[in-house]
């Protein structure tokens, strides 16, 4: 069988994310195995089938004489394994990969780019500085023809292509990880009072968690019967995150709920009636997805990622982007009117069926990973 490596920085994004891709993977002939930094969920992958090499790697890493150590890791475990195609996830895997695959010689490789990230929204200096060494790297790494890009939108496709960092000829846009629908069924939203707007991110500024906060207290100005739900925690990792004692602060001031990480999280958007996003940019967004699936309107800024996937008046209530006005616009008009929460969440569920579903993903990946095995078999 042809081996295909899957590298990601960590297992449970590997278990959270990818099991769609890696099984479509196995379904186009390969034998699929996961480099990554091991934990608590390695067991899992294992027992899905998946043999796993730990990875030192940190997704948080800021050391470079960790960084280099990472990076020889990787090449070692490449001319190890000798794969026919190594399967990159997000960008720090993409850079470290890349390079490991050239100089292994690995034949094949894919570069999935889940969501440009900080360093592609901020405009800081900083950012702008990592983003000045970024991209020519990223060239470099992906200007082999033997390299594809896979992106979840199309404003992430023109921004690679744009930067010269990809090709039209060499991206394929795939919508999404593929969501499992049996486990986010259709449920009738509650009957409680009063209307529930629930947010499922990690606590990150660039969420626009900021600017749903500063709706939320337009909201509360208006008398406006409808409660903001936060699930997520902070990640220190990002230097977006936003502190434990803000989101207190917050709660406090009786603007929204803080629910912290939560692993019932199909249960809580079932106890819901409005899914919320504002996020600044996304790859394709999960947490709006599993809210569509269960049958509930979304309302998002209009940024990439977000409007793929968000239609105006047809599946939720798409929004200028930072404008808080709209933002608690958009939601007063879907606290107020629950005919309409119903009809828009009717078509979001259907609109998962149709195309983002981890069924319609999945045979859109093995068709993706059966060409890679055709080009592959004619290069030998």
């Amino acid at each position: 069988m042809p081996k295909m490596l899957f590298t990601v920085t960590e297992d449970w994004a590997f278990c959270s994310h990818r099991l769609p891709t890696a099984f479509a993977a196995r379904d186009a002939g390969y034998d699929v195995v996961v480099v990554a930094r091991l934990g608590k969920h390695q067991r899992q992958i294992q027992e899905l089938g998946f043999r796993t090499i730990p990875w030192s790697i940190k997704r948080e890493g800021l050391n470079p004489f960790g960084e280099l150590g990472a990076l020889l890791d990787l090449v070692r475990i490449y001319k190890q394994e000798r794969p026919d195609v190594a399967y990159h996830v997000a960008i720090k895997s993409i850079m470290y990969g890349s390079i490991a695959a050239r100089l292994a010689k690995i034949p094949q490789t894919i570069n999935l780019f889940s969501g440009l990230g900080v360093v592609f929204i901020s405009n800081a200096f900083k950012f702008r500085l990592i983003r000045s060494l970024v991209t020519p790297l990223l060239r470099w790494a992906l200007k082999p023809l033997c390299t594809r890009l896979q992106v979840q939108n199309k404003d992430d496709k023109d921004l690679l292509n744009g930067l010269g960092i990809g090709t039209s000829n060499r991206t394929d846009l795939v919508p999404g990880s593929g969501l499992d629908i049996e486990n986010f069924p259709v449920t009738p939203e509650p009957q409680s009072s009063p209307p529930k707007a629930t947010l499922v991110a990690r606590m990150l500024w660039d969420k626009g968690i900021g600017e749903l906060v500063e709706a939320a207290r337009l909201l509360k100005d208006r008398n406006v019967a409808i409660e903001i739900e936060l699930v997520g925690a902070p990640d220190p990792a990002n230097p977006a995150s936003i502190c434990e004692q803000q989101l207190k602060a917050w709660q406090s001031e009786g603007l929204i709920t803080c629910l912290g990480r939560r692993s019932d999280v199909a249960e809580i958007l079932k106890q819901s009636h409005i899914a919320v996003l504002p996020s600044y940019r996304e790859g394709m967004p999960r947490s709006p997805l599993e809210a569509a699936s269960i049958g509930r309107p979304l309302v998002a800024f209009d940024t990439p990622g977000c409007r793929d996937l968000v239609k105006d008046h047809e599946n939720g209530i798409l929004v200028p982007f930072q404008d808080v006005k709209a933002l608690a616009d958009g939601l007063e008009q879907l606290a107020l009117n629950a005919s309409l929460r119903q009809s828009l969440g009717k078509q979001a569920r259907k609109d998962i069926e149709n195309v983002y579903c981890a069924s319609a993903i999945q045979a859109q990946l093995t068709a993706i990973f059966k060409r890679t095995g055709h080009t592959n078999a004619h290069k030998e």
